[in-house]
């Protein structure tokens, strides 16, 4: 049994402050405010906690008036990966299309518009950028997330994502370390696994992390992810070797390590939240991230028992623990001392698309991301009222089937009338019959992946080649169709870049 150097209340304190859980209710519940007095530093956001950006201002006051240095986070990448529009699509791309782009000031003036939002809604964490290299063009999780493929690339531009974020006082999470690029498998739904050698992990996993590293990131985010090269045994969250021996000591990182989500199945399935998380902290992690799928008092209360009887037993080293709740605290501290300063300006203020000098600069990326590719013959723009056929993959859980995407809507918009269907796995019969004689307008998500989709767009445009094809996932896909538009993503404001283009007003 060890002897513990401080009391049952101090101990209890530093379990609850390294959680970062999430809650249901777009107000604070009650449990949540009374573990935020007796000790829980941080709180998660999702989706279902935003439905406007001044709820969402109220919704932080609320949690900072029980205490006002509650560390308050998001998983806010933009693109395909929005909370704060979740409803409606994000005014910002994702990191594929800044990569297409490879302008990193450009990169930097849409991470700081971001961070300007998050500030004023009094948001001070973001569990972002991802800094994978998406070598696996199969990845079904990162994907368009990433900046790209080249390692050098994707470094430069996370390095100016962190810059753009903490510019204005939100702290940037760094993820999914070491690298998740490399997999053909969910974590959210079993362990991936990369099988290279340690050359290849330095000279590609690893070279976005050690620039975000060098760049100053306040936080990185661990993967659950088997990288049999440095541990065999454990996913990188539960792995000494990587978290304490590569990230701490080889990298120097000094800042605070996250987990990713730790009811994933890839870490659950085998060890279970509560010895899971235990073996997090052990292992070098300093703040455990639950709640994208758990989101009760009961999780909270059974990680904070397993971590205080795990330092009871001895399993888990009591110091351990402590150092993980100081980390909490000091990036708490940087974030307090930002929002003293007003680097967030007027909470609620300017949060809408258009109200702010840059506040634009969304669209202006998604615009500048834009491939457009004609066909043989000249192109000749869609003017009347089109038909959009939507070829849709299962959403992974990352993503969520929450958000809209696609170009109807902005269509619509444009070519009043624009009607719309969605089509999964059946033949381009029904999306012909449904078109009559109106222009098609095939919008497609990762067409390399999906031999069905490829199937369904191949008859589709063999019946109608004046078919226009817009592909907002990976551009994998060699172009076809009378106009080819790659978007590098599905957020909204690609959306309205293609639909530009569709018409000829654009790219």
């Amino acid at each position: 049994m060890t002897t513990l150097v401080h009391g049952s209340d101090t101990l209890t304190r530093d379990a609850l402050t390294v959680l970062q859980p999430g809650f249901v209710g777009t107000t604070a519940p009650d449990w949540l405010l009374r573990r935020i007095g007796e000790g829980l530093s941080s709180v998660g956001l999702f989706g279902r906690n935003i439905v406007t950006p001044e709820q969402l201002t109220a919704l932080t006051a609320q949690l900072r008036a029980e205490r006002d240095d509650v560390l308050v986070a998001i998983d806010e990448e933009g693109g395909d990966v929005t909370r704060l529009e979740v409803k409606r699509g994000s005014s910002f791309p994702g990191n594929y299309a800044l990569g297409s782009v490879d302008d990193v000031e450009l990169t930097r003036a849409v991470a700081r518009e971001l961070g300007r939002r998050l500030a004023q809604c009094g948001v001070d964490l973001n569990w972002a950028p991802s800094a994978d290299v998406n070598s696996n063009a199969e990845n079904p999780v990162i994907g368009v997330r990433s900046f790209g493929p080249d390692p050098d690339l994707v470094a430069r531009h996370t390095v100016a994502y962190v810059d753009g974020l903490q510019g204005v006082g939100v702290a940037a999470c760094t993820k999914h370390f070491p690298g998740h690029g490399d997999t053909n498998v969910d974590s959210h739904d079993a362990l991936p696994r990369i099988d290279v050698d340690l050359a290849t992990l330095h000279a590609r996993e690893l070279v976005p992390f050690r620039a975000a590293v060098a760049a100053g990131t306040k936080a990185v985010m661990s993967a659950h992810i088997l990288l049999s090269a440095l541990d065999p045994h454990r996913p990188a969250t539960l792995s000494p070797q990587i978290l304490t021996g590569l990230l701490r000591q080889e990298l120097g990182f000094e800042g605070l390590i996250v987990t990713d989500g730790m009811e994933m199945q890839a870490v659950s399935a085998t060890y279970g939240i509560e010895r899971g998380s235990v073996l997090a902290i052990a292992a070098g992690a300093d703040a455990i991230c639950v709640g994208g799928g758990l989101c009760d008092e009961d999780t909270v209360l059974r990680l904070r028992d397993a971590l205080v009887n795990a330092v009871r037993t001895g399993e888990l080293p009591e110091e351990r623990l402590a150092d993980a709740a100081a980390r909490v605290r000091a990036l708490a501290d940087w974030t307090q001392a930002h929002r003293a300063r007003g680097a967030g300006s007027v909470p609620g203020a300017a949060v809408q698309e258009g109200t702010a000098p840059g506040a634009d600069i969304g669209l202006v990326a998604a615009r500048r991301a834009l491939r457009v590719t004609r066909g043989e013959r000249p192109y000749t723009p869609v003017t009347g009222t089109p038909y959009v056929a939507s070829f849709t993959p299962v959403a992974n859980f990352a993503v969520g089937d929450e958000t809209p995407w696609g170009i109807a809507a902005e269509l619509e918009r444009l070519l009043p009338g624009t009607e719309t269907g969605s089509y999964d796995e059946s033949s381009a019969d029904s999306a012909l019959a449904d078109a009559g004689e109106r222009r098609v307008v095939a919008v497609v998500r990762d067409l390399h992946r999906h031999p069905w989709m490829i199937r369904a767009l191949d008859a589709l445009l063999a019946a109608r080649p004046d078919t226009v094809v817009v592909e907002m996932g990976l551009n994998e896909a060699e172009p076809r169709g009378a106009l080819h538009i790659a978007t590098h993503g599905a957020a909204r404001v690609c959306g309205r870049a293609a639909a530009e283009a569709v018409i000829g007003t654009g790219a």
